[in-house]
């Protein structure tokens, strides 16, 4: 199951245009988010150990977002065996990437992948645990509380929101230095210069970040009556809210 390497952006692109979620970006995501997310391997063990103490037998496990599936591929050892996996993704190609590595991993549990987009109605129901992984910064803000208010009501009581996101600084001189820090993130692990600002320039309208200060009001604002922040590095956080 290994993931090509992210050259997506290596070559100039004549026209430019929105980062999209398409089968190049699938067949290279694994890779892209391992060099791309800082400690992103330890912000996927630490979203397994919360959803796993979490996660009631008998209820459904989200992730909105799923991607190319590796959260569940890692979360599928840690929970009971009648918990069902639904993982949710508006990219088919990504759909069609996460089947091909659950299917190769002989993922026996009870699971569906649904084609939804989440700014439009889907149903999140009998949900011990949902996961946002990267997932929100690309829900388009006017969206962005209502889709939260929805998971909690799709929780059940003590059910638990898991969020890793890239966020804004609080104050903008701070905001700036981290992005400096991010990109030479990225160049450690070998993206040129070209690849950083196509990059950048492709996600500019899709990913808006919000302030951590913002998330986790919004979270408040929904009905969660716990939060706490799990994970920060600069400008990337992690945080958790149950739902009482």
């Amino acid at each position: 199951m290994s993931s090509t390497k992210d050259s997506v952006f290596s070559e100039v692109i004549k026209k430019p245009s929105d980062f999209k979620f398409g089968a190049t970006v699938a067949n290279a995501f694994d890779d892209m988010v391992e060099r791309s997310v800082p400690f992103y391997n330890e912000i996927q063990r630490m979203i397994i150990e919360q959803a796993s103490d979490f996660a009631v037998p008998g209820t459904n496990v989200y992730d909105l977002g799923c991607s190319t599936g590796t959260t569940f591929l890692n979360l599928d050892p840690y929970v009971d065996s009648t918990v069902r996996f639904i993982g949710v993704d508006d990219s088919t190609d990504m759909l069609a990437k996460c089947a091909e590595k659950l299917e190769q991993a002989n993922l026996t549990r009870d699971y569906a992948l649904k084609h939804a987009d989440l700014h439009q109605d889907f149903h999140i129901e009998n949900a011990s645990v949902v996961i946002l992984c990267l997932t929100l910064q690309f829900v388009r803000p006017i969206y962005r509380e209502k889709l939260i208010r929805k998971i909690y009501e799709g929780l059940t009581s003590g059910g638990v929101l898991l969020i890793a996101e890239k966020i804004l600084a609080e104050d903008s001189l701070f905001n700036r230095n981290f992005i400096t820090y991010y990109y030479d993130y990225k160049r450690r692990n070998q993206y040129s210069e070209l690849e950083i600002a196509q990059k950048r320039e492709a996600l500019e309208n899709v990913l808006i970040p919000y302030k951590l200060s913002e998330n986790m009001k919004m979270l408040m604002e929904a009905g969660f009556g716990h939060t706490e922040v799990f994970f920060k590095w600069y400008n990337f956080s992690g945080f958790i809210a149950i739902k009482n």
